[in-house]
């Protein structure tokens, strides 16, 4: 079982645990309530409402984002950085028990 960690934009923070590596970031917040994770698309990988920035150091960790990604991250409303990332292509891989993702003040 693994465990992800939402910091909201004021530092709150919610923890969901997910049992299946297979479920995506995005996918775990909406089942979960948490907030500020708009997922307009359902996770088709045809929006950029559950951009989220990924903890410093986990990045390596991850699968890197393919070039589709990369394209809609480019059209985020909060300001993208180099830990920017979409979480309906955020998978665990079984290696990873925790990730923290930070949700963005902004998502469309």
């Amino acid at each position: 079982m693994a465990q992800i960690r939402f910091i909201q934009p004021d530092g709150t923070e919610n923890v969901v645990e997910i049992a299946d590596s297979g479920t995506s970031v995005m996918l775990a917040a909406i089942r979960n309530g948490i907030s500020g994770i708009d997922a307009e698309c359902g996770g088709c990988l045809d929006c950029a409402t559950c951009h989220v920035y990924v903890e410093e150091g986990a990045s390596g960790l991850l699968a890197p984002p393919q070039p589709e990604e990369l394209e809609l991250l480019g059209s985020v409303a909060a300001p993208r950085k180099s830990n920017s990332r979409l979480s309906c292509q955020l998978k665990l891989p079984p290696s990873i028990t925790s990730l923290i993702v930070h949700i963005p003040e902004a998502q469309s």
